[in-house]
């Protein structure tokens, strides 16, 4: 249970960090625009995510968190 709480610690603080470093992710949708009997056409819709600016603080402090009271469980 000690080492599970360590790993999920350093696994949400490391998460964090990335969340500071990079805080917008950019991905594509594909979207159908137009269908005519077999022939369909698709359109890329590049869409952008930010991660919320609490998310990070709480990814930080509960992976912080986590990783200290691991070491002070008890076997």
């Amino acid at each position: 249970m000690k080492r599970l709480a360590l790993i999920l610690g350093l696994v949400l603080f490391l998460l964090g960090i990335v969340a500071v470093v990079h805080p917008t992710f950019e991905y594509s949708t594909r979207e159908r625009v137009a269908r005519i009997g077999p022939i369909q056409a698709t359109m890329d819709e590049p869409e952008t995510f930010q991660v919320p600016a609490a998310a990070t603080v709480a990814l930080l402090v509960s992976g912080l968190v986590l990783a200290v009271a691991s070491f002070k469980m008890k076997s």
